[in-house]
């Protein structure tokens, strides 16, 4: 399954990327796995932890971690509180 996966705010600012095209596997199949998955590449990819309160949307709707993922679905994450 391939997303696209976007970073806001602090998260753009720590990852120094706002976006990103992945290829998954199988066994990553929900935005909570996604989070954990890419957290595990360790380093500034900590700043996902599952421990961290972030916020998530699936093709620009807010989503829960048991959202379940779909090819070519866009993952954008960021912190509760965005300033614009």
């Amino acid at each position: 399954m391939k997303l696209e996966v976007l970073f806001f705010a602090s998260l753009r600012e720590t990852l120094g990327r706002s976006h990103e095209s992945i290829e998954l596997p199988p066994a990553v199949s929900t935005v909570a796995a996604l989070r954990e998955h890419l957290c595990a590449r360790g380093g500034e990819w900590a700043v996902l932890q599952p421990s961290r309160t972030l916020r998530a949307a699936v093709n620009q709707e807010m989503a829960t971690p048991q959202h379940a993922l779909s090819d070519g679905d866009e993952v954008a994450f960021f912190p509760p509180v965005t300033g614009g």
